[in-house]
Formats: C-alpha cells, sequence, structure tokens
C-alpha cells in the first residue's frame, strides 16, 4: 500500500528536485549511470514518468544522454570547466553590482539565512550541501538584481559548476570561502555597487583558482544510497 501512495504521488518534478539535489550535493558523481529501472524502482513510477524526468534534466545539463547506453550524470571536460567559469566572471559581477543598487532588508536577512545554513552544514560535515547552499546564494543575488534572463544563465552555470568542482576541486574543507559571501551581503547592505562588483570578481577567482584542472576524482554510487539523506 505504501508503494502505491508513493507512485500516485510522486511526480516527475519531484524527481527531478531529488536528482538535482543528489548531483548538486555530489551524492550523485559525474559519471554516475542512472538506469530507467532503476530509478523506476526507487521512486515507484513507470518509465514513461522516468524518462520525462531524465530528459529535462539533460537539457538542463545536469545528465548527459547517450543512445544505447542510457543516462549518465554529466562529467564536464576540463575546456567546458575553464568556459563555465569564464562565463560566471562576465555575467555576475555587473550583477551584484545592480543586486547592490536594489537591495532590501529584507534580502539582507534572506541572504545571511544561507550563509549561516552553509556553515551549519560544513559543522554537519555535509560539504557537498554548502556548495549547494552557496550556489543558491549566488542566484539569489541575481534575483535581488531582478535580472530574469541572467539568472536563468546562471541557473545552468551554476549547476555546471557543482558538476566541475565535484570533479576538479583541490580543497574540499574550504569550498565557498564563508568570508567573501559576509564582504558580498555587506557591500550589499549599503548600496555600494563597485563594492560589490570588485568583490564577486575576487570571489570567482578565488573558487577558479581552487580547481586542478589537470585530473578528475572518479566515484560511484547506488542511485539508493545517493537519495539517502
Amino acid at each position: 500500500m505504501p508503494s502505491t501512495t508513493k507512485a500516485k504521488s510522486t511526480s516527475a518534478e519531484e524527481i527531478i528536485a531529488q536528482l538535482t539535489d543528489a548531483v548538486h550535493e555530489h551524492r550523485l558523481k559525474p559519471g554516475a549511470k542512472l538506469r530507467e529501472d532503476e530509478v523506476s524502482d526507487v521512486f515507484g513510477v513507470s518509465r514513461t514518468v522516468v524518462r520525462q524526468a531524465l530528459r529535462a534534466l539533460a537539457f538542463e545539463g545536469l545528465l548527459t544522454i547517450e543512445k544505447n547506453r542510457g543516462a549518465f550524470v554529466s562529467k564536464p571536460s576540463l575546456k567546458e570547466a575553464h568556459e563555465v567559469f569564464q562565463a560566471r566572471a562576465l555575467l555576475e559581477p555587473s550583477t551584484a553590482r545592480a543586486a547592490a543598487e536594489r537591495t532590501t532588508a529584507g534580502d539582507i536577512d534572506l541572504l545571511e539565512r544561507h550563509i549561516q545554513e552553509e556553515h551549519e552544514a560544513l559543522d554537519r560535515g555535509q560539504p557537498g550541501l554548502a556548495l549547494k547552499l552557496s550556489g543558491d546564494f549566488h542566484l539569489e543575488i541575481a534575483r535581488v538584481a531582478d535580472q530574469r534572463t541572467i539568472e536563468q544563465f546562471l541557473k545552468q552555470l551554476v549547476s555546471r559548476s557543482s558538476l566541475v568542482i565535484a570533479l576538479y576541486w583541490r580543497r574540499r574543507n574550504a569550498l565557498c570561502e564563508s568570508n567573501a559571501h559576509h564582504a558580498l551581503v555587506d557591500a550589499l547592505r549599503k548600496h555600494d555597487g563597485t563594492a560589490a562588483e570588485d568583490l564577486m570578481k575576487g570571489h570567482l577567482l578565488d573558487i577558479y583558482s581552487q580547481l586542478d584542472l589537470r585530473e578528475f576524482e572518479e566515484g560511484t554510487t547506488s542511485l539508493k544510497e545517493a537519495l539517502r539523506k
């Protein structure tokens, strides 16, 4: 009976959300295979629903679907790793400047909660979750800037960044430096666009400098294990 309830209530959108979190939090590693029958079994849904979810994730760039082989968590190349951070360096500093001009007290409260949740995730030994929250922090700045088209681009870039970091990160205990986010919030609070722009440039450069673009870490895990929080 419980599995029947699950089958009725689980939608493609919910599968997409859970798999996205598992990828962003590095519970599903780049290169991991997602078999349709396994996904169907875990979520209690038909393969039709599974295919819909996997295709949507492939469109977002999180999965790669290979003919006659199936779906795999995307594994960005060295070239893609460079391009992702070059694109973020072009977009995010000006977005931070725009956000500084529009920031409200409510926005500051929300961003500070993000930072607190990042710290708590790191304290619990959940660096993957901390990285996801860090990405959400950057997307919130784009939301504050009210640049919806750029926000959509950044959403894809942040997703790709998570995969890049899963492969090429050197200092897994450092992730996004907390001081950088605190400094950005201070600049936004003061409506200091120049400082926000400069801080974002430096912050992205610091992340980029921590990538080891020579080798990557292999890793596999079962889908059930990856979805277990």
